[in-house]
């Protein structure tokens, strides 16, 4: 079977930094940080972080009420991000309901701050008699995908991975794949989610998250460096229109950039600790996929969370395949790492890297840890041609996924 090629004709991201793609690329550049102080975290007992990247204020009010109102944070989240990436790509809500579009939107989890809200009402009486019809659909797992699809009329295919700090990177990576086999033409995808303080003490009480600079929280996460101390939780969404490569040129539309390759593979050595050998095999498998050979590659975007183990187990994946020739970074010292929304937020931020011709460094990377190998590591931005790019996510619970990127030739 022949298979479709797949491009990218949209992308919206609501961030730690605001609304939109250009917006967030700004930020990157001007080598800002989201991290800041949460006071509201002090009250919460045992929890030692006290950092976090939120999303500054935004308007709802944008999505009718009647959509909105079965909605959590990040749904709205996910459907302002998907209001932008189908302007951009020049589609139509009216068009969303064709049978051509589909949706793959994830979370992590169902809205925990909705589920306190029940059970904290619960609690006083065990009586359901207060609670509100409307809290089932934002704590149901497919929660974002549903919101999305009825809040733009989508009747295509509905997909929503949950798959932790992987979730957003299997979005776009299925999509990619339904649109290749042609069960359907365009997709909106990608990862969203909300901050809670259960996210930050889940890394804390397996001394994972970030608790040495709560004040000075602009010097944390540090990905790759030596002080580093741990994950900085975030929030926010990332979303794509991945269409097949037809149908953009049907319909005229802006071409950003190529989905080439998609890999994905369980590790169950460890439901906790990364291997290198997996994270090697994962992206082989991607880079296999696109048809391509690792001296192709012009950049690598890492997952690197700023965590001891995950750090050095990617970077010698990394060295293995690439050795010390390619250019290296993580994002996650800019934005913290914003959970499902991890993988296609900065997934959409390398398609901006290709467009700029620019190259993102790693924030508050100072001094390489000796224990990391050797990597052409990005500590400064870089000008030049961008071609193509290695988008790596790696989850706790042993899920790996990698996604390949070609710049796309306009004659």
């Amino acid at each position: 079977m022949s298979l479709k090629r797949v491009v990218i004709t949209g992308t919206g991201s609501v961030s730690p930094f605001g609304r939109g793609s250009d917006t967030l690329m700004d930020a990157l550049l001007a080598g800002r940080s989201a991290v800041r102080n949460i006071p509201d975290l002090e009250r919460i007992g045992g929890l030692r972080s006290r950092v976090a990247a939120l999303v500054p204020s935004i308007d709802p009010k944008e999505i009718p009420r009647k959509f909105r109102r079965s909605m959590s944070p990040m749904s709205v989240y996910a459907t302002l991000a998907c209001y932008d990436a189908l302007a951009q790509a020049g589609l139509s809500h009216e068009e969303c309901g064709s049978g051509l579009l589909g949706v793959s939107v994830g979370s992590t989890v169902g809205s925990t701050a909705t589920t306190e809200e029940f059970f904290r009402d619960f609690f006083i009486d065990h009586s359901l008699e207060r609670m509100k019809t409307t809290f089932f659909f934002q704590i149901m797992n497919h929660s974002c995908a549903a919101n999305v699809a009825q809040a733009l009329g989508v009747t295509g295919r509905i997909l929503a991975p949950s798959a932790a700090c992987s979730t957003g990177s299997h979005a776009v990576g299925y999509a990619y794949e339904m649109i290749a086999m042609g069960r359907q033409e365009q997709m909106l995808c990608g990862g969203t989610d909300e901050f809670h303080p259960l996210t930050a003490a889940t890394f804390d009480v397996m001394n994972a998250a970030s608790v040495h600079f709560n004040d000075s929280p602009t010097r944390t996460p540090r990905p790759f460096d030596r002080e580093r101390d741990g994950v900085v939780c975030a929030e926010g969404a990332g979303i794509l229109l991945l269409e097949s490569l037809d149908a953009a040129l049907a319909r005229r539309a802006p071409i950003l950039a190529e989905v080439i390759g998609f890999a994905t593979l369980s590790d169950p050595s460890s439901i906790a600790n990364p291997d290198a050998g997996a994270m090697e095999r994962c992206m082989q498998l991607a880079l296999a996929d696109a048809g391509i050979g690792a001296d192709e590659v012009d950049y690598v975007n890492a997952h690197a969370t700023a965590t001891e183990q995950g750090d050095v187990a990617e970077s010698e994946a990394i060295f293995r395949i690439f050795g010390d020739r390619v250019p290296v970074s993580s994002l996650k010292g800019h934005l913290g790492h914003t959970m499902a929304a991890s993988g296609s937020i900065e997934l959409l931020a390398c398609v901006g890297m290709m467009g700029r011709n620019v190259l993102v460094p790693t924030l508050n990377l100072e001094n390489v840890d000796p224990a990391c190998t050797p990597l052409n590591y990005l500590r400064q931005a870089e000008s030049g041609s961008v071609k193509v790019i290695i988008k790596n996510n790696f989850a706790l619970g042993g899920v790996n996924s990698s996604i390949v990127l070609r710049s796309y030739p306009h004659d």
